[in-house]
Parts: structure tokens; sequence; C-alpha cells
């Protein structure tokens, strides 16, 4: 199939309709009228779609996410290592693996890829070449973003944009969410108003169809939502399954009422809530794929969240996510039981850089 061309004159028009199309109550898919499900890109009728925030996209209940952790299991060439991010881009089996992983989402229903990485953006820009009108691609270049001491003004951020789009080869980016520092409230607000300037003439060009941030800090995550609401379309953060909502000031009141699209990252703890290693045939694997559906089932129960967003390194993990979209949502005594025995060992054996994560119990 030839990719869709999308001029950046015709992709502002398409946004604009989009979003005054307005949006569709969140369910399964199987509630929505057939003049909604065309709206929906890549629409599969066993996939459940959810509102995102106020951009007027559906977007498939679980994404997929940039990092490709353990990917060297799968194949060993890619990289030597723990050094995921190091992985040989230009490697044949590293390729295909992308390729077959973005294929076996699109077949599943999957509508959207998030990237956060100069590496993740080239690889998923070119494993969803020719295919660009089943997925939407979210973009940040976090090497030249809020975390690099240049890269914190208006002109910095808007140059890091062209130059990463130009890398890519793509005019456009479905999502811009720039990536701050995990404690983003380190960055001066003089800081965060170069970068909202930023994302806000980003889109006013049509060279990002919506807009957002990842950070790691809630009260500022609601700040920033409070002071920009109409620039922040979507926000990226962790998300557990082990996570609930705080009684009383919790942001995910904040994301409802400013209908803020929201992505979870960590939904197994970096991997930590499994005994194998993500191969389809180790001894694990059952075991895994089971606590996997609990994780997912767990995190939709929440209607706040667009979607959960794990990386995942072979079709297999493609195909046990889809499950757990149409497995029954809530999970029962044994269910629940189970899923909390393994958080509580995956906690107890996070590495020292991974602690923070017990943060999010609490949101």
């Amino acid at each position: 199939m030839a990719e869709r061309k999308v001029t950046r004159r015709k992709f502002v028009q398409t946004s604009a309709a989009a979003a005054a199309a307005g949006v569709v109550a969140a369910g399964a898919a199987s509630k929505l009228s057939a003049a909604d499900k065309k709206k929906i890109i890549n629409y599969n009728e066993n996939m459940e779609y959810r509102p995102c925030g106020k951009t007027g996209m559906m977007v498939s209940a679980v994404c997929l996410g940039g990092h490709w952790k353990r990917v060297n299991r799968m194949v060993p060439s890619a990289y030597k290592g723990g050094r995921w991010l190091g992985a040989k881009l230009d490697d044949p089996g590293f390729q295909k693996n992308r390729r077959d992983v973005v294929t076996r989402c699109i077949e599943r229903g999957i509508n959207y890829i998030d990237a956060c990485t100069i590496q993740e953006v080239k690889a998923y820009a070119k494993a969803i070449k020719g295919r660009r009108d089943k997925m939407y691609l979210g973009c940040s270049w976090y090497q030249k973003e809020m975390r690099n001491g240049k890269c914190r003004t208006e002109k910095a951020l808007l140059e890091t944009l062209d130059w990463g789009l130009k890398d890519a080869g793509t005019e456009y980016a479905d999502l811009w969410r720039i990536t701050m520092h995990e404690q983003s409230a380190k960055h001066s607000e003089a800081e965060v108003e170069q970068m909202m300037k930023a994302l806000e003439k980003a889109k006013k060009q049509g060279k990002a169809r919506f807009i957002g941030l990842s950070s790691h800090h809630r009260e500022h995550i609601k700040w920033m939502i409070e002071t920009y609401p109409q620039i922040v379309d979507i926000i990226v953060t962790p998300y557990t399954a082990k996570t609930k909502e705080m009684p009383g000031g919790s942001l995910f009141k904040t994301l409802a009422k400013y209908k803020v699209g929201f992505f979870g990252i960590k939904p197994f703890s970096s991997n930590g809530l499994f005994k194998g290693d993500s191969t389809p045939d180790n001894p694990q694997a059952e075991t895994d794929n089971r606590l996997a559906r609990l994780a997912i089932r767990y995190i939709l129960c929440n209607t706040v969240i667009t979607a959960p967003i794990p990386g995942m390194i072979n079709t297999q993990q493609v195909d046990n996510v889809a499950k757990a979209v149409a497995e029954r949502r809530k999970l029962d005594v044994a269910e629940a039981k189970e899923l909390e025995e393994a958080m509580d060992e995956a906690w107890a054996k996070l590495p020292p850089d991974y602690q923070w994560l017990k943060d999010w119990e609490y949101v």
C-alpha cells in the first residue's frame, strides 16, 4: 500500500475537523456507531478505543511504547550488553523485528506508537513507512529537549523538532510530547514558558497535530496543565499495576477536568513484574503472559487513562496485550491477590535507579 501523502496544509485542515467532530464516550468498540468507527484509524472490532482527551483522536486501549528493552533476546545481533538504546538501527534482524511488531500491532487494531528518543523516532518512522494511515506516531527527542541545558528555549526546541522530523523522514508528528526532567519542577518557570511557546508554535505551523509533555512529577504536571490549559493536550507519565487514585487532590481529577489525554509508561514496572526473559518459549512465559494481562486489565479500570504503552519485543507480546483488552475488565479476588503479590515482589527487587517507581502507588 502506498504511503498516505499528507501535506502540512491538509494536515492542519483535517486536524481542525477532527477536533470539531466531538468525542465519543469511552467504552467497548461494540458501543460505537458505524459513523464513529469510520473516524478511528486502523479500527478493529476486537479492540477497544478511548478518547484521547480533547484531541478528537480515538486511541486503542493499549498502545506500543517506544522502548525495546530485551530485544537482544530476540535478535542477538541488535546490541551487546545492557545498552538497549545502543541498538544497531541498521541491523537487518533488528529492523525486521520492529517492523514485525508494528505489523502485528496493526493487525490487532493498535493505532498509536510512542517514541521518546532520537533512536526510537528514527526506527519507528521507518517501521511504519507506507502505513502512516494506520498509526499515530508520537515523537520526542529527549537528548535534544528540556533535559539538555542547551535546548531550553523556544528557538532551540523548534530547531530540535525540525531536525528530528527531517532525520526521521517525516513532515509532521501526530504528537510532539517534550521530555522534561523526571522531576520537572527543576525547570524554572521561564524555561517552562519557553517550552510551551515552542509547543504552541509547532502546532500552529502544522508540524505537530497535538502537543504535550512527559514528566514524573505529579504536582508540577498539575500546575502546568492548570497554567497552560489551552496548550497541554496530552501527558506521558508513569502508571503501574499498583497505581491507585490518591484521596483528595488526585492528578486524575485534573486530567478529567481539563480533558487531557494520558499515556501511561512502565505498566510492567520496567519488566520487574516478570520472572522470565520475555522470549515466547521461556519456561515462565505462561505465567508472565497472565501477569501482563492482569496488569493491563487493572490499569484500564481507570477511565481517565487513554492507554498504557508497554514496550514489546515480539509479536506474541502484542497478541497477549490485545487479548487482555478483550478479557473481562475487573479482576476477581484471586486475580487481584496474584497481581498484588507479583507487584510486591517486583517492587522489592527494583534496582536503585528505579526506586522512584514506588512513588507512583498513589496518584
